[in-house]
């Protein structure tokens, strides 16, 4: 063996167990600039395999590192036959194959009754691996943008030569999808997951000399006729489109394809230092000053600086702390649960293929539990799924921190005949739990408002209802329910030391359920506040507000 690999494979261990250690960051861990990005095949190889390292550093436990876990996402488009899978195929022999994710799709008509991104949160890296998704949502978009450029083209052809027409069309969609995507991408950087974003591009010329070579074609991408002049002539369009309106694309040219794989391994190895030093918690005044004078190929976040001005707590409404004690016969009781269950079931089936979301919030002991056993009590159990939201476990921690929400959205990826979701709990937690006990860092559950009305204002605009409860209980009647809780044996499952411990933060938690319903009451997905010191009044309640809430959206 030669002395010069001998050197190569004995830096990869002392870089990686020197994790963040000042001298692997000054030699190794430092983003260069794009105009010295030449480096030769062996150096460019250790610089990619030390990066990949120390990014899965900043997830490890034993011994702690105080760096952000952090993961890298690759999203690769372009045209077909540009070199994509050689670059690929490049990188990975190149790294550490067992720490690289890669996952495709070639495009295909957006789901209904859900967000174009949300077919593709499965295929998240965990914070500290890099993934490279092929297609992904771009490329659905691309292929329903495609679609309806074609459609529109022919209508256009047919009657007149008025290209206004055809622009009116795709292009308005095209644009409002490719800002919620901008806007989906920036929650994603801010939470940890960081984005690169290669385009790759070849002319006409050597893509139909590509295309007719003796090599077997793939499925094409977004589905669509490379052969056809004309529909490349609309692709091109729409790719402009795209790279005007989103300035974060790095254009590789697929020309040679050796010289892309070149160049997209470098955008990686540039891309992991960046995500590696804006995951240490302090950096120098040189280091900062020669990141941002780079030109970084990561999405920029307002999340990653000091936030601007200091948090204001609202004031306390009266509803969250004068409860009414009502009163209502049992017999009156049942006769109007039984009939407001069955309107309930009625219109949950009449939606017509939309989905509906309950989310349940509130003190302990608030009565959770038993309105959604009434909310589903007229309903089969393959028409829903419950889930029960305790503390995350260890792999939801590695990804963004809607991702364990994300994933149980209802879907039509799934052969589940289910198209309602109740959670008992919710991503609320960040801005209760997780701040009252500290388990999020101030900039973390105050960004996360804005980050909740974006994810719940993308699921009204596709149609899905989002109906939530905050109910409300004074001190006094949670005690009893504790209480009684302790002396009833099936019951006492429901009762921990959390509980009785969170009794001693009453003030904190009531406050941070202000803030939440003032930040968060929004006309896509409103709060409903019910007071549950009379647990019969509040099942009803809850029931009346979503039969008001389903007839007002199915118009029925």
């Amino acid at each position: 063996m030669s002395q010069k690999n001998n050197k190569t494979e004995a830096a990869i261990p002392q870089a990686v167990s020197a994790q963040f250690s000042e001298d692997v960051i000054e030699q190794r861990l430092i983003p260069n600039p794009l105009s010295q990005f030449s480096m030769d095949k062996d150096t460019l190889r250790l610089a990619l395999v030390t990066a990949q390292y120390a990014l899965r550093a900043t997830r490890q436990r034993a011994p702690v590192t105080t760096n952000k876990p952090t993961g890298i996402l690759v999203l690769v488009n372009g045209m077909e036959q540009a070199g994509k899978g050689t670059a690929v195929k490049q990188l990975r022999e190149w790294v550490d194959p067992r720490l690289l994710k890669v996952e495709a799709t070639v495009g295909g008509c957006p789901l209904a009754y859900q967000p174009i991104w949300q077919a593709h949160t499965k295929m998240m890296p965990r914070h500290g691996d890099v993934m490279v998704y092929f297609g992904n949502w771009y490329a659905d978009l691309l292929y329903n943008t495609m679609r309806m450029a074609i459609a529109e083209s022919k209508d256009t052809d047919e009657r007149s030569e008025d290209n206004e027409y055809k622009k009116a069309g795709w292009q308005a969609y095209f644009q409002q999808q490719l800002v919620k995507l901008q806007t989906f991408e920036k929650d994603l950087v801010a939470n940890q997951t960081k984005l690169l974003k290669c385009w790759f591009h070849v002319d006409v010329e050597m893509l139909q000399a590509r295309l007719n070579d003796t090599e077997a074609d793939p499925q094409f991408l977004y589905q669509i006729d490379w052969h056809n002049e004309k529909v490349i002539e609309t692709f091109n369009e729409v790719a402009v489109t795209l790279l005007r309106q989103q300035d974060d694309w790095i254009i590789i040219d697929g020309k040679n394809k050796s010289q892309a794989a070149n160049h997209f391994c470098h955008e990686v190895l540039q891309a992991m230092q960046n995500a590696l030093t804006s995951s240490q918690p302090s950096t120098t005044k040189s280091q900062v000053k020669q990141s941002l004078s780079n030109k970084s190929t990561l999405h920029k976040s307002k999340s990653d600086k000091t936030l601007e001005s200091a948090f204001e707590p609202v004031k306390i409404p009266a509803y969250l702390k004068d409860i009414e004690n009502s009163k209502i016969e049992k017999a009156d009781y049942q006769k109007a649960l039984t009939a407001k269950q069955a309107r309930l079931a009625e219109l949950l089936r009449a939606r017509n293929g939309h989905h509906v979301i309950f989310a349940f919030e509130g003190m302990d002991a608030a009565g959770k539990g038993g309105a959604i056993k009434r909310l589903v009590a007229p309903l089969d159990p393959r028409e829903y799924q419950i889930y029960n939201i305790g503390a995350p476990m260890l792999y939801e921690t590695e990804h963004p921190y809607l991702w364990r929400f994300w994933t149980k959205l209802p879907n039509q990826q799934t052969d589940r005949i289910s198209r309602i979701a109740i959670f008992d709990r919710t991503w609320y937690g960040r801005v209760l739990v997780e701040r009252v006990e500290g388990f999020a860092a101030d900039e973390e559950w105050q960004r996360a408002y804005d980050e909740i009305n974006r994810f719940e204002a993308d699921l009204a605009a596709v149609g899905t209802v989002v109906i939530k409860y905050w109910l409300a209980i004074d001190k006094k009647e949670q005690l009893k329910r504790f209480e009684a809780r302790e002396e009833t044996p099936h019951k006492q499952f429901k009762l921990t030391e959390d509980d009785w411990r969170n009794r001693d933060k009453w003030s904190d938690y009531v406050q941070s359920a202000a803030d939440m319903l003032a930040r968060t009451d929004t006309a896509d997905a409103p709060w409903c506040v019910v007071a549950t010191n009379n647990k019969r009044q509040a099942r009803l309640e809850v029931l009346d507000h979503a039969i008001k809430q389903l007839s007002v959206a199915y118009g029925l």
